[in-house]
């Protein structure tokens, strides 16, 4: 095991200069990462035109109570797939812990749960998610594509999705505009 494995539940930001422009300031909730790879949703990027009441009525879910909020881009992997990053005072079929964040939900249950004014107290919608094979992560990590930040609820649900980025980086004392775009090898 490698320092980058077993990142759940941190939120993992883009390095600037990584080389690969669909995570350009990516802000990766880490959900899964174990030896058999890693999954993150994302939540620094919102889908333009893309509203979650829209989304519900597009699967036959009443939207009800649901507000009229913007869709994140989850990443590139399986865009039209939907995901639920939310507060632990809610559980579902399928729902998993990413502690000590939040949960992630990707069936209808939440969806309906949502709409019908049950459903948990702080949550976000993702459209996507980014995929890595088995120690693809850490071999990017290595060579200076991503830094893993704490995983801060505030950041999480109280910060606007343009100022995640900045925001994780700023929590972590460190800041943006100083960030180098390369790195040296010893």
């Amino acid at each position: 095991m490698t320092d980058a494995q077993f990142l759940s539940g941190r939120l993992l930001l883009a390095m600037p200069g990584m080389g690969d422009p669909r995570f350009d300031r990516s802000v990766n909730v880490m959900c899964v990462h174990d030896e058999h790879g890693a999954l993150g949703i994302g939540i620094g990027h919102l889908r333009p035109g893309v509203r979650f009441r829209d989304l519900l009525e597009d699967v036959g879910i009443d939207p009800g109570e649901a507000p009229d909020c913007p869709v994140h881009h989850g990443g590139p992997v399986e865009p039209g797939r939907g995901f639920v990053l939310h507060s632990t005072d809610w559980g579902g079929q399928g729902t998993l812990e990413v502690a000590p964040l939040c949960a992630l939900s990707a069936s209808l249950d939440v969806l309906k749960a949502i709409a019908e004014g049950r459903g948990p107290g702080r949550w976000l919608f993702a459209l996507g998610y980014a995929g890595w094979g088995p120690g693809q992560l850490d071999g990017e990590m290595r060579r200076h594509g991503w830094y893993a930040a704490a995983g801060r609820p505030a950041i999480l649900f109280d910060t606007p999705a343009e100022q995640r980025w900045s925001a994780a980086w700023k929590a972590e004392g460190i800041d943006p505009s100083l960030l180098a775009n390369v790195t040296g090898q010893a």
